[in-house]
């Protein structure tokens, strides 16, 4: 029997974008504000669909990681696994997944209680780790990404069924208007936009390089733009951005000398695990869309120490 796909995009013709069929903010009645959120974050994130903390971080708790990166790059198999991609353009190191997997720093953090206990109030239940990455943009040379709904990936790739997932992204440098930070369109997550495109198998490979599947219509990006407009969160290292599973985001090329780090994982809800693409194609590698490791996070002390 068919999958019935609620959500259907990878069409062989453009089809107009519909409003989302599931919650924004999924904990319901006096669970809403059962969290370290208030109304005034929630509304925001509900209307807006993403939350910026400016310093959420002190910097001296987000140097450690560059360690992680450095022992990394000096390990000859990880970084010829399919975990580490290359930039495009350079051939210099572009992502590496499963960082909660390679670090107990990267693991740790993605439990700090602030972040986790946000995550919770906003999903409505426990969650675990879709997937987990870091990206880094070298000066004069980090590709950008084009305009995109990560949902939509995740649903036709790896069959994530509705849109309950909590996106973290924990600024390692400075993320300024010239070194090719994440623009993000206010509003967009109220609609879902299908693409136009079969998707062939190990799509994956290439689109992790360059994204030319899952790309929405340029009218509908219009249109949304000049309702929502365009925002691009610029701060210090140590600040995080939450955003919905569907907002519609992308970033520039980075042309300026200034390396642009970022850490990023996804929290799913425990009530929200994959079942088959609906692409019509295997799955994806576990370190891109966990189908096995999906026990719920426990919390960790965010006062203890990291480790080494």
């Amino acid at each position: 029997m068919e999958q019935y796909d609620p959500f259907p995009s990878r069409l062989a013709e453009p089809r107009s974008m519909f409003p989302r069929l599931d919650p924004v903010i999924h904990s319901r009645n006096q669970a809403r504000w059962q969290g370290p959120l208030d109304e005034v974050a929630l509304s925001r994130y509900e209307r807006d669909g993403f939350l910026w903390f400016e310093g959420f971080f002190a910097r001296e708790r987000i140097e450690p990681f560059f360690q992680d990166l450095k022992e990394m790059h000096q390990d000859e198999g990880l970084m010829n696994s399919d975990k580490v991609i290359k930039d495009p353009d350079s051939g210099e190191l572009r992502s590496v997944f499963a960082m909660h997997e390679l670090s107990e720093r990267f693991d740790k953090l993605t439990r700090d209680p602030r972040i986790l206990g946000m995550v919770r109030q906003l999903l409505g239940s426990d969650v675990y780790i879709h997937q987990s990455r870091i990206n880094d943009k070298f000066g004069f040379k980090g590709s950008g990404f084009n305009w995109h709904s990560d949902f939509e990936t995740w649903h036709a790739e790896d069959g994530m069924p509705r849109m309950r997932a909590v996106s973290a992204s924990l600024m390692l440098t400075d993320n300024n208007e010239f070194n090719g930070p994440l623009m993000l369109i206010p509003g967009s997550h109220q609609y879902f936009l299908p693409c136009v495109g079969e998707t062939p198998e190990q799509n994956w490979k290439n689109s992790l390089k360059v994204q030319r599947l899952g790309v929405p219509e340029q009218a509908d990006l219009v249109h949304l733009a000049t309702q929502g407009g365009i925002q691009a969160p610029k701060g210090p290292p140590g600040s995080l951005l939450l955003f919905e599973c569907n907002t519609l985001h992308a970033s520039n090329k980075n042309l300026s000398p200034w390396p642009r780090a970022n850490l990023f994982f996804v929290y799913n809800s425990v009530d929200n695990t994959l079942l088959e693409p609906y692409c019509g194609h295997p799955p994806r590698p576990e370190f891109l869309g966990a189908r096995k490791n999906i026990a719920p996070l426990d919390m960790f002390d965010s006062m203890a120490p990291l480790g080494t």
